[in-house]
């Protein structure tokens, strides 16, 4: 199946958004796919800001976006936009890093003003890096998420009823195969 390159662009050590992310990962390999996750906020802070000197962990990110197949971008929403951290890695890979690839954007935030944020702020972005097919988006409000003391993760039943038809298309654009299809089959 397809190699997933699975990108939070939070900040935080704690964030829903990279959360939701593993959890989605999880549903991805049972369908076949291999994920591999990359942590925006784990970037040394140098090489974000002195890309321009050749920091040897933007090349290593700008590799595993050439070497996957599809590529899910989740990111937190502030001020109607997608995070600053995640810009900064988007700003810094070549032009057409995502030429060829199947993109699933997702995006977490406080408050459904902000739901038109993928569509008008993280999409024409994908598609200005190459993105040869976007699937359709989800954005989970935070209230939406719970994560329990062990870690655990549990998303209000609407939401991840949704996330699952989202990430099943994704799979599927892939040439990967539904959890129904897995089941059935």
């Amino acid at each position: 199946m397809a190699t997933v390159l699975s990108v939070s662009g939070s900040p935080s050590a704690t964030s829903r958004t990279a959360r939701l992310l593993r959890h989605l990962d999880d549903r991805l390999v049972a369908q076949g796919h291999q994920v591999v996750p990359l942590d925006v906020r784990t970037l040394p802070p140098e090489a974000l800001l002195h890309a321009h000197l050749g920091h040897p962990a933007i090349a290593e990110a700008t590799a595993l976006f050439a070497q996957a197949d599809g590529v899910v971008i989740g990111t937190p929403v502030y001020k109607a936009a997608y995070s600053g951290l995640l810009k900064s890695l988007l700003d810094l890979l070549p032009q057409y890093a995502l030429a060829g690839k199947t993109v699933l954007p997702l995006a977490t935030g406080g408050t459904t003003a902000h739901v038109l944020a993928i569509d008008y702020a993280l999409r024409p972005v994908l598609a200005s890096l190459g993105a040869a097919h976007i699937t359709p988006g989800w954005f989970t409000l935070d209230k939406d998420i719970t994560v329990a003391d062990d870690g655990s993760l549990t998303v209000a039943p609407a939401s991840a009823e949704a996330l699952a038809q989202v990430t099943d298309q994704f799979s599927l654009a892939l040439g990967g195969r539904t959890t129904l299809l897995a089941a059935a089959g």
